[in-house]
């Protein structure tokens, strides 16, 4: 698979975002006509904040990709740029899920094919560790799709989860909505109380190499 969105030019990639941005111009509007119409006016707030939202990854992501604060390890696994001796790692976005699933996969097949792809990032973090491009740093992320016994199987442990990402996760539940939906090829609503913070060193994810191999071939399967 391949990422449909990077594999374009950049004349097409940006004529896209603007079919993008104009979808949701004129989603807007109509939300305030119905809002004026209606009288119910906190549709004038709401909606365009439900939109804006959505929409919000597939500008966000490209620009900071471009820039260098984020950076792909593999089509569904990005890292921002190490500070203070943390890397913090995320799961494909909304975004990533629309230009990278493939449609005529199920929702268990595209479960699979999202766990591949976060332990084939794993090892390309510890490929750049080994070959000294990248210094022992502590990884954190933050999951709703990943339970604690998976995590504790490729060397994560939990940790207490910062309340400001459980705040952000609350704003934008229907972008993660729509992306764990996309995930499960069906309506799906995930439970944000079930997303929990793991951590580990990166020496120490070093160390189970051999299992993150052998657990990415059977995924491949």
């Amino acid at each position: 698979m391949k990422h449909r969105f990077y594999a374009r030019n950049k004349r097409e990639q940006s004529k896209l975002q603007i079919l993008i941005a104009a979808a949701a111009i004129v989603l807007v509007i109509l939300a305030l006509v119905l809002a004026w119409i209606s009288k119910i006016y906190l549709l004038a707030a709401f909606i365009p904040f439900l939109i804006l939202s959505i929409i919000a990854p597939f500008f966000d992501v490209p620009t900071l990709t471009k820039s260098g604060k984020l950076v792909y390890r593999s089509l569904l696994f990005i890292t921002e740029k190490p500070e203070n001796g943390v890397l913090k790692i995320h799961g494909g976005t909304l975004f990533d899920y629309v230009f990278v699933l493939d449609g005529n996969l199920n929702g268990k097949q595209r479960n699979k094919f999202i766990i591949q792809q976060y332990i084939e990032g794993l090892l390309v973090l510890i490929k750049e560790y080994e070959n000294k491009n990248l210094e022992n740093l502590t990884l954190r992320g933050t999951s709703y799709i990943i339970n604690e016994r998976t995590a504790q199987r490729i060397g994560f442990n939990v940790v207490k989860s910062d309340s400001l990402k459980q705040i952000i996760l609350v704003l934008n539940y229907f972008n993660i909505l729509l992306s764990y939906s996309f995930a499960k090829n069906q309506l799906s609503f995930p439970k944000l109380s079930a997303s929990k913070t793991f951590e580990t060193k990166l020496a120490d994810l070093a160390q189970r190499k051999a299992y993150l191999n052998q657990l990415n071939s059977h995924l491949k399967k």
